[in-house]
């Protein structure tokens, strides 16, 4: 039987890429494969996720994290020394495990994986676009200097990319901007499973579920709900969340006087329920991978109303039949689009009955079948 290895930082957090990771290594576990989970930074702490008893779970026990307090010069030499190890470590495993594909999601392990001839193939999967993979955009915007690295690290990461059997992406629109360095293959995340009730949208509820982060645009979200709160003061935003912009959001919340309208909470494992209590999914990020928050929100017959930004909502919601795309980082017509399905109860209703069909082209079977195809092409007269 095919063995698989993926590779990934750490599975600590409630949010889309960890549970896709786990989602997939569960499922490919349950269909017989031999799975390996390798983490970086584990470091004894609860996988956010649940693994099936099928799943291997090794973890590298490298806090790259210690290296964020120390001065420059400390930092460079702590990272260069905790890199070699995680090779060695990295390199005996895949020698001991000998999988017969290796994926990694472009984290550190990119920097070396195709140094490591054990006979696997190699390929990578992004879980974000590829002017946004390692937070690099962030980087460019502190001054010059930065700007330079950042520019620098992403040279390497597309040359690394390069070195790949492949790399699988999650929209048409990421596969264009890979077209010129790597042969690319498009495989969408998938919904695990489809709920057996729908929301009757009757709830004067909006839910939002996303980190405190820059990605997720909170920034625009609080406003445009402020322009929402004033024509509809009944209605709630409901947030599930957590991430370093935490303060800050309570902070946008508390300036705008919107803290009995917009409700934060806990990342939570029974989201899908909460889903099921809302009428409209609202989603106003300023870059997405594959979001999701809008599938399962569809899946649960629950319209939604996002930002038309780079890259998943577009490949998600059909635009005027299960929910709304609006102008990107346009916080009046973000408002605008929740207040319409808030006012037109036949709308809101049709939308979610079309999200609940349309949804289905997601379903894991739909989306596993491609995995398991690009499995075999790409083993098939495999290269040591």
């Amino acid at each position: 039987m095919m063995h698989i290895l993926y590779i990934y930082s750490e599975i600590t957090i409630k949010g889309g890429a960890d549970k896709v990771i786990v989602e997939k290594a569960n499922y490919f576990a349950q269909k017989g494969y031999i799975v390996t989970l390798v983490t970086e930074s584990q470091l004894s702490r609860e996988l956010s996720f649940p693994l099936n008893s099928g799943v291997k779970h090794i973890d590298m026990d490298l806090d790259f994290n210690r290296q964020y307090s120390q001065g420059v010069i400390h930092r460079a030499y702590t990272y260069y020394t905790l890199m070699k190890i995680y090779k060695k470590k990295l390199e005996l495993v895949l020698r001991q495990e000998k999988p017969d594909i290796v994926i990694t999601t472009l984290g550190r392990s990119l920097d070396f994986i195709t140094e490591i001839h054990d006979g696997s193939v190699k390929i990578g999967e992004a879980h974000t676009t590829k002017f946004h993979l390692r937070s690099l955009h962030l980087m460019e915007q502190k001054n010059i200097v930065y700007k330079m690295i950042a520019n620098c690290l992403r040279r390497k990461m597309i040359r690394n990319v390069s070195k790949l059997k492949a790399l699988v992406l999650l929209t048409p629109q990421d596969a264009a901007d890979w077209e010129d360095d790597i042969q690319t293959y498009i495989i969408p995340n998938s919904i695990p499973s489809l709920p057996e009730t729908f929301s009757n949208l009757d709830n004067k509820q909006v839910i939002m579920v996303g980190r405190y982060n820059d990605a997720k645009g909170y920034d625009y979200l609080i406003p445009a709900w402020e322009i929402v709160h004033h024509r509809h003061p009944d209605w709630i935003l409901n947030v599930y969340g957590s991430g370093e912009l935490h303060d800050d959001v309570i902070s946008w919340i508390q300036e705008r006087n919107l803290g009995d309208s917009i409700i934060l909470h806990d990342p939570i494992d029974n989201i899908m329920e909460k889903y099921l209590d809302s009428s409209i999914c609202v989603m106003s990020s300023r870059y997405e991978g594959f979001p999701m928050a809008l599938v399962e929100s569809l899946s649960c017959g629950v319209p939604c109303v996002s930002f038309d930004c780079p890259f998943g909502p577009r490949n998600i919601i059909i635009d005027g039949n299960d929910g709304l795309l609006v102008e990107y980082l346009n916080i009046q017509a973000l408002a605008e689009g929740i207040c319409k399905l808030i006012e037109n109860d036949n709308l809101r209703r049709r939308f979610g009955e079309n999200g609940r069909k349309n949804i289905l082209r997601y379903s894991r079977n739909v989306v596993m079948k491609q995995w398991e195809d690009l499995f075999k092409s790409l083993t098939k007269g495999k290269e040591s």
